[in-house]
């Protein structure tokens, strides 16, 4: 079997030579990482997320850019293919990301057939509305400590969405593929959700697939010169034990009661509207018409000290924690 990247299955903007399409309006749909949990870049520390970086630079090339964030910690299939879904069907946006499945395939009771056939219902609900989609897979969980039991589910599942992206004609960003994600520093403390250089890092692959890049492709597959630090293996035991009783156990007793961290909580960008005030707009359209616009690379986020070093997917990740 050859192995194929992601950058040979969506080849970066610079490889095409088309014009891409304006985007002038944006949907997110999702759960906590669509959401955008634990990179808390965002002002007055708020959640931010991938989701938001990408509006925030996809809003620098269309003065009357819209945005909405229907993204919810906790939500699961029949949720994000239901409420959000609904709404975004009835915004009929130029686009929109969907992260779905996660927190379904993590309980081992559920059929990944069932939900790959509900994922698909969904898709193609988007697709004949006759908009963009753009599908994030599952990333690799083999790093990390208990979450690596799950990782077979999430291949598997993870290889749905390619055969549905293939038979709908949806574009999609590989995760898994995404060698950068599975190096600690992209991933906050919970080793559940991101952090502001992960969000980033996903951010800019979808912004190269789209064809409005926000820097080089090494801002994606190498963000680091250097390699993860790597603990003495008591340190890192002491550490996983840690991890286990601040974040995984309660994890775990939220499941078993059958709740959400996301119990009663509300999107926080629950309306289609413009991501600037009438001003910012203005200024935006003039600098358009005079030709200067500034595509912020990195969207103000730089991991990398020195020059990345390229490799085709990546950079290899750091052997699993014990």
């Amino acid at each position: 079997m050859v192995d194929v990247t992601d950058l040979e299955t969506n080849p970066p903007a610079a490889a095409r030579l088309s014009r891409p399409d304006a985007i002038r309006s944006y949907v997110a749909i999702g759960d906590s990482i669509t959401e955008g949990m634990e990179d808390d870049s965002g002002p007055g520390g708020e959640y931010r997320g991938f989701a938001d970086r990408l509006a925030e630079h996809l809003g620098t090339v269309s003065p009357d850019f819209r945005y909405a964030n229907l993204g919810v910690r906790g939500r699961r299939m029949r949720h994000i293919f239901g409420e959000q879904l609904a709404q975004t069907l009835e915004w009929k946006p130029d686009l929109v990301t969907v992260l779905a499945g996660g927190n379904d395939v993590l309980r081992p009771g559920n059929d990944l057939d069932r939900l790959a056939e509900q994922f698909e219902w969904g898709i193609r609900q988007l697709r004949d509305a006759g908009i963009r989609v753009v599908i994030l897979s599952g990333h690799d969980t083999g790093w990390i400590p208990v979450l690596r039991y799950y990782r077979g589910r999430i291949a598997v599942f993870s290889m749905h969405m390619r055969a549905v992206a293939e038979r709908t004609g949806t574009e999609i960003v590989d995760l898994w593929a995404l060698n950068a994600l599975t190096d600690p520093r992209a991933w906050s403390e919970d080793r559940l959700h991101l952090n502001g250089a992960g969000h980033q890092i996903v951010a800019a692959r979808i912004a190269d697939l789209l064809g409005f890049p926000m820097g080089p492709p090494e801002s994606w597959t190498d963000p680091w010169t250097t390699p993860p630090q790597q603990l003495p293996r008591i340190l890192r035991r002491r550490e996983n034990r840690r991890w286990a009783r601040q974040y995984l156990v309660p994890w775990l007793r939220r499941r078993a009661m059958g709740r959400s961290s996301g119990d009663g909580r509300m999107p926080k960008r629950p309306r289609l509207d413009y991501l600037h005030d009438e001003a910012t707009r203005a200024e935006i359209a003039r600098s358009i018409e005079e030709g200067g616009v500034r595509e912020p690379a990195y969207n103000g986020f730089d991991p990398a000290e020195g020059a990345p070093t390229s490799s085709p997917s990546g950079t290899k990740g750091p052997e699993p924690v014990d």
